[in-house]
């Protein structure tokens, strides 16, 4: 049997690498399906790539028990971690959501210790790849899957390929500036990602609660932030879905930067359709009015009637999915 065969047969893993959370899943390919059989997930803010790493390692002992496999029966290890990487080298660059991650070896640590072939992708590009193989995007050429949570970049399928750029950072979209001055993502203020990540999402609600208006101090919110933690985009959402109109529009606003930014990804790369995972995902409803607003507003009228722009079919899974996609070896 050839190697790719072996890998559609046998186990694989799959090592998702977030900023604020890791998942390690075990599944396998089934024809036009990737079925997760079991994964383990646990927060990665320690910030100790090592200790993480040995967490990692500890979770894919546990799966196999869990499972009665031994290491040999794991036919590929795929990860998925934000950018800046290199996919070549299997090095993690200091992504910014994931300090001290400064040049980490990943993929010769996991092989060395695991023994098993392991790859390396940037989530975005993995998560396009899952979606245009298993999910939404499947029978598509042209494809950009959005990632939108602890941070916001672009994975782009263009003429029925994984396009990964020079080194490894096209779709960074998150980091384009779309505002002189507004929260900060990706290290700049007023980026795509300031306004359309989780950390975005709370930091336009900080900024109203710093001089609140009467609307803001009539507000749930404010009653909220007597214990500043507790806001954040999930908490916002919650209050949104009551009516609580100064949350609509924190939702409003960072939905019109959203459709700005898919504008440029539209005029420039003219795609046929774009999947948004995560916080577009479960919070659609809150954002599209204005995301579609925008669309309508900036994007080229043929480039915009050409591109539909939908939820991740893989919803929640879509991590995992991705990473055990990267497993395949075939990204």
């Amino acid at each position: 049997m050839d190697r790719s065969g072996e890998v559609h047969q046998r186990r694989l893993v799959g090592i998702d690498i977030g900023g604020t959370k890791c998942s390690v899943s075990m599944g396998c390919r089934s024809g036009e399906e990737m079925q997760i059989l079991d994964r383990i997930g646990f927060s990665t803010l320690s910030g100790q790539p090592h200790a993480v790493i040995g967490q990692i390692l500890d979770a894919v002992d546990l799966l196999l028990s869990r499972q009665q496999m031994e290491r040999a029966d794991i036919a590929g290890v795929g990860v998925s971690c934000g950018g800046p990487l290199d996919s070549k080298k299997g090095l993690i660059l200091s992504p910014p959501n994931l300090p001290g991650w400064d040049a980490i070896p990943i993929v010769g640590i996991l092989e060395e210790r695991l023994g098993v072939r392991t790859f390396l992708q940037n989530d975005a590009n993995a998560c396009a790849f899952a979606e245009w193989k298993f999910g939404a995007g499947r029978g598509y050429n042209h494809l950009v899957f959005i990632t939108f949570g602890t941070g916001f970049g672009a994975g782009l399928v263009l003429s029925g390929r994984l396009y990964r750029g020079a080194n490894d950072m096209a779709g960074e979209i998150g980091h384009v500036r779309l505002t002189e001055d507004g929260p900060v993502g990706y290290g700049k203020a007023g980026s795509v990602e300031g306004y359309c990540s989780g950390g975005g999402i709370r930091q336009i609600a900080l900024r109203l609660l710093e001089n609140p208006t009467p609307a803001v101090r009539a507000s749930a919110l404010y009653r909220l932030a007597a214990t500043p933690d507790q806001v954040t985009a999930k908490s916002i959402a919650e209050l949104a879905e009551t009516g609580d109109e100064v949350c609509l529009g924190i939702y409003r606003s960072s939905g019109a930067m959203l459709g700005r930014g898919l504008s440029i990804l539209i005029d420039i790369l003219n795609p046929e359709i774009i999947v948004i995972g995560s916080i577009f995902t479960r919070s659609h409803d809150l954002l599209w009015d204005s995301t579609k607003e925008a669309i309508e507003r900036e994007a080229l009228p043929w480039s915009r009637d050409a591109c539909q722009v939908v939820c991740s079919e893989l919803g929640e899974r879509v991590g995992d999915i991705a990473a055990l996609s990267v497993a395949l070896g075939e990204c």
